[in-house]
């Protein structure tokens, strides 16, 4: 069966991992990790496939805003993070039997010719049902392949999302 390509809007705070961050990686390629969200995790476990497009979305700052475009390139898998005792994002109620949460790949595509603000969005009707206008907290998100291309060409980039 051929999926068909979906969309997601992913959340993150400049300080902590910005979109730069990810084009900096090696082949600008960056495991997602750290959502302890049930519903987010559901998303990044069973919804999300390579090829997916995400909005990067830097949250937490002065004027939130979509700021690039990445790629899934590694379906769901158990968040190893969640086991290091040490780190910022462990749970002691996950284990390599119970992993709990989970991540996925994404590669850096191409910045926006110019961000797209959450307050700009907000004057917008063709996406006033975004799951990001609706008072969400959550950190992975689905978006509508119209929302997609609507941001996209706010954000100045008029050509198919090919790569």
């Amino acid at each position: 069966m051929n999926r068909q390509r979906r969309f997601w809007l992913f959340k993150s705070e400049p300080s902590c991992f910005s979109f730069d961050d990810l084009g900096n990686r090696p082949d600008g390629t960056e495991h997602w990790d750290g959502v302890r969200n049930f519903q987010a995790r559901n998303l990044l476990r069973d919804e999300i496939k390579p090829g997916d497009g995400v909005l990067f979305y830097h949250s937490n700052v002065t004027e939130p805003a979509v700021v690039g475009i990445a790629r899934v390139v590694n379906e769901g898998y158990p968040d190893w993070t969640a086991l290091d005792p040490a780190g910022e994002h462990f749970d002691p109620r996950a284990g390599r039997d119970n992993p709990i949460w989970y991540m996925v790949d994404v590669r850096y595509v191409r910045p926006l010719a110019r961000p797209v603000t959450l307050a700009e969005l907000k004057m917008h009707p063709e996406v006033a049902d975004m799951v990001l206008l609706q008072r969400s907290r959550l950190s992975v998100q689905p978006v509508t392949p119209a929302q997609w291309e609507f941001i996209l060409r706010l954000g100045g980039i008029h050509e198919p999302f090919n790569q």
